[in-house]
């Protein structure tokens, strides 16, 4: 019994790391902001101060109001996991999210770990 509740965590706990999250950029606050590989603090907070003027209707209205935002930055950002009411950058190729069952052989690795 402790040996299968074992188990279960630890295959909880190895694919928690492989989750992927959508960040998207009217909802989201600065932290959630930050967590997005490219997005500093100084972008999250000239998103933010965008945002309090209204909700970024999409892409173009992000990268028109935010500086610095080109379309080569918007297009990584995309890839990252950023949206704009939840939908990526066109044209970037789309994030990838990596299964949580990627490599079936986990549970059985950690199985005989145990």
């Amino acid at each position: 019994m402790i040996k299968n509740l074992m188990l279960a965590v630890a295959v909880l706990v190895a694919s928690a790391g492989f989750a992927f999250a959508q960040v998207d950029v009217n909802k989201a606050d600065a932290a959630a902001l930050d967590g997005v590989k490219g997005v500093g603090p100084s972008m999250s907070k000239a998103i933010l101060d965008e945002r309090a003027k209204g909700e970024f209707k999409d892409w173009s209205d992000l990268q028109g109001r935010v500086k610095g935002l080109g379309d080569k930055k918007a297009a990584k950002l995309s890839e990252a996991g950023l949206v704009v009411n939840g939908k990526g950058k066109e044209g970037a190729a789309a994030a990838k999210p990596v299964a949580k069952d990627a490599k079936p052989s986990q549970a059985a690795d950690a199985k005989a770990a145990l």
